[in-house]
């Protein structure tokens, strides 16, 4: 399937999109699983992925019947991200996103960023790499009801570019997230991030491995 010519708006995902923070969010999330004395194989752990933190721990409360408070393991989990985070100066943007950013925005096209990580982390990321000026809005799973791959984030995100999906793109790294962007009814571009080799992005409408021949379409 071919990248719809008339885009206006471009939705993106942050982790393992933008940053390349997918293997500091595992590290932080199998701490808190060895703090709580659970064994999260990897398969329950791929169904995570794209997922909000509550979300994800409100699933592992009920699959192994923990007398624990889901928003207590939230707050130890993003410690530990936020000490992996900031005690890590290898952490970087994915390779050619920045140049695939600025060419959006200097070709007058929207950018929505609809990332299910909290919204102190995506301004944790936006901040230390200067990203801000952009966007037109940020958008956090973290402040809505329903998680990827539930549809919200991504309808949110096409009213917040005020734009109509038809003419925006998702570009998503999680199988949970290209979901998302099926359900909503939105063209979704799935990238291949060999981060996240375990996600087949299967449902997506176009795949990447790379953001030049992105570019190259837009």
């Amino acid at each position: 399937m071919k990248i719809p010519k008339d885009i206006k708006c471009v939705i993106f995902d942050m982790d393992g999109v933008i940053i390349d923070s997918e293997e500091i969010h595992k590290k932080a999330y199998y701490e808190t699983f060895t703090s709580i004395g659970v064994n999260v194989s990897d398969d329950l752990y791929k169904t995570l992925t794209g997922s909000s933190t509550i979300n994800a721990f409100q699933k592992l409360v009920a699959h192994f019947n923990l007398d624990l408070n889901p928003e207590e393991l939230v707050l130890n989990k993003r410690a530990r991200y936020v000490n992996f985070f900031e005690n890590d100066p290898t952490l970087h943007l994915v390779k050619g996103v920045e140049s695939l950013i600025k060419y959006c925005y200097n070709k007058g096209l929207t950018l929505i960023l609809a990332s299910s990580s909290a919204m102190v982390n995506i301004d944790r990321v936006f901040n230390r790499f200067d990203l801000n000026q952009y966007f037109t809005a940020k958008i956090s799973g973290a402040d809505l009801t329903a998680s990827k791959p539930h549809p919200e984030i991504f309808e949110k995100a096409a009213l917040l570019g005020k734009t109509e999906r038809e003419n925006c793109i998702v570009i998503e790294d999680s199988d949970n997230g290209v979901k998302a962007a099926n359900y909503a009814g939105i063209f979704v571009v799935g990238f291949k991030n060999p981060m996240a080799e375990d996600q087949t992005l299967e449902n997506a409408d176009f795949i990447i491995n790379n953001f030049k021949r992105l570019i190259k379409l837009l």
